[in-house]
């Protein structure tokens, strides 16, 4: 029994011996990193680790706490740094051997700045700091190991980059102001070694982040005079004393303000630069507003008569512009009017475009210079209409007024349907119909019943046989081609007169258009210029014979 003790004793102090020689003895395993934060991937290389069997013979351990194994070959190591480990020792145990791998530094995450400090849903901000890892793990956020993130006022957000001391994010539309943290994921072994224990996050310090509504600015370039609409909310029910609005540091006039949407127009002096809107006390910078000035690189046509669509073509005219009913007259509303001047009378805006205007020749228009003018203001030292108001005026060219002239017409008398052709100069394009159809114009037209004459506001171009209008088969500036017209045939052929009665009177030509009302209001009832080519008979030729009129059709008028 006492040999037996003495054996036992023995055993014993050779083992405390063996263990106190493997602590003091330097580790043949290399630690990598040797500073790491929680839920990184931690690699331990070297000889003699063995192959794995289990999760209860092969175990890890960061400063006493077991690791989530992830790979483990004879020569390697990767575990997951559990989330309650503190810095220290790191130790392999596979079966009854237990190696030392060497000393592990945990760190914590630290933010020491977010840029910037107020911002936009929709915008980047930067957190600098320190310990945030050297990546956010992977894209799959139900991934077993967890994926790093930044939460922006409780709302989780996805980095778009990530380096261990700055970290960059889109600021999602659904984040709210509040405080920015960074959380860390890491996810430990189950008590006995398997995977996996719930994610848990090692949370950084917060620092505040303030959101601010978005803001939309319509447009962003033109030329002086524009009117620029800023959308968005919190801008304040009325212009508050000190609000105001500058392009390129330059005062904009204010048409209009409210909470949620504010109207500018384009100051005289504006400069291509910031826009920079001051509201509720308050200063942003929402964008920049590129300054263009107007070039006009066409004008056509050059030469025509009056009720002429003249296109004048080019750039950076930027939109149109008008206020009320006023759109040629200065009012404190009414900063960015547009209009074009024929000869000095003001034509009518059938188009406005930024590269492209289109206007009407006027009647009362004259031979002379083509000008595009746009108004613009310098505002009140408080943002009001006006301190000075001026004209920005563009030259389009030279136009030449036409005056059509009829020469001759051929034949001078026809029956129904024939054709007439009227030759001559300065007759310029044909336009047909452009107000609201006129639907009695197609009854009548189909039924045949009355004289089909066009009203004041339905045509600019027209040819008259007696006041009744005739069919444009082809028009040209020198020669035109009318079908003879149909006048009241059936009325005619009931009374008997039809056949005794031969319709003469005067072949006209007549193009309309409109001026400018005197106050800028548009416009006046279309005027004509009326040329009178000479007389014309229509002859009793094509006509249907006296029974056609007598039948008694269900649809036939037979003044039964």
């Amino acid at each position: 029994m006492k040999i037996f003790l003495a054996s036992v004793s023995a055993m014993a102090l050779s083992v405390s011996v063996s263990v106190a020689a493997f602590a003091a003895a330097p580790s043949s395993l290399e630690l990598y990193p040797l500073t790491v934060v929680p839920g990184a991937t931690l690699s331990i290389g070297g000889k003699g680790l063995g192959t794995f069997k289990s999760v209860q013979n092969n175990r890890v351990t960061v400063g006493g706490f077991s690791a989530l194994i992830q790979r483990w070959e004879s020569d390697l190591i990767e575990v997951k740094v559990p989330f309650q480990a503190q810095s220290g020792p790191v130790e392999v145990s596979a079966g009854k051997k237990k190696l030392f791998a060497g000393t592990l530094t945990i760190v914590q995450p630290a933010i020491a700045a977010v840029t910037p400090a107020e911002i936009e849903p929709g915008q980047t901000v930067q957190i600098t700091g320190a310990h945030f890892g050297n990546t956010a793990g992977p894209r799959d956020p139900n991934t077993m190991f967890g994926v790093n993130d930044v939460m922006i006022g409780g709302v989780v957000v996805r980095p778009r980059r990530w380096k261990d001391d700055i970290i960059e994010v889109d600021v999602p539309a659904n984040a709210a102001s509040g405080d920015v943290v960074v959380r860390l994921a890491s996810s430990d072994p189950l008590p006995d070694g398997s995977c996996c224990a719930p994610v848990q996050y090692k949370v950084s310090n917060a620092v505040q982040l303030r959101l601010i509504p978005s803001i939309r600015v319509d447009p962003v370039s033109g030329p002086i005079g524009t009117k620029v609409v800023f959308f968005g909310k919190g801008f304040g029910a009325a212009k508050g004393s000190g609000d105001k609005v500058t392009f390129g540091g330059r005062l904009a006039t204010i048409a209009q303000w409210s909470d949620s949407a504010i109207v500018v127009h384009l100051p005289l002096d504006a400069e291509t630069g910031a826009i920079v809107l001051t509201a509720q006390g308050r200063e942003r910078t929402v964008g920049t507003f590129t300054v263009h000035v107007p070039k006009v690189t066409a004008l056509t046509p050059s030469a025509a008569p009056i009720g002429t669509l003249l296109r004048i073509s080019g750039e950076n005219f930027g939109l149109y512009s008008e206020s009320g009913s006023t759109p040629y007259a200065f009012t404190d509303f009414n900063t960015g009017e547009n209009r074009v001047d024929i000869g000095g009378v003001g034509a009518v805006i059938y188009r406005w475009q930024a590269n492209r205007i289109d206007v009407w020749v006027p009647f009362s228009a004259k031979s002379g210079p083509v000008v595009i003018s746009r108004g613009a203001t310098k505002p009140n030292s408080d943002g009001s209409c006006c301190a000075t108001k001026e004209v920005l005026k563009t030259d389009a060219g030279t136009f030449t007024l036409v005056v059509p002239k009829i020469d001759s017409y051929s034949p001078k008398s026809g029956g129904l349907d024939e054709l007439i052709t009227i030759k001559g100069s300065g007759f310029g394009s044909f336009l047909k119909t452009a107000e609201h159809a006129y639907l009695g114009l197609n009854q009548g037209a189909y039924k045949r019943k009355e004289d089909i004459e066009l009203g004041d506001n339905v045509s600019r171009t027209e040819v008259l046989f007696s006041k009744v209008a005739a069919q444009v088969m082809s028009w040209t500036d020198t020669e035109i081609v009318v079908r003879v017209p149909h006048r009241n045939l059936y009325g005619l052929g009931k009374r008997n007169e039809f056949f005794n009665e031969l319709a003469t009177g005067p072949l006209i030509v007549r193009r309309g258009s409109w001026d400018v009302e005197p106050d800028g209001i548009c416009c006046t009832m279309k005027k004509w210029l009326t040329l009178e080519a000479g007389s014309f008979t229509i002859e009793a030729k094509g006509m249907p014979n006296q029974g056609y009129f007598n039948n008694n059709r269900p649809d036939a008028d037979t003044n039964q």
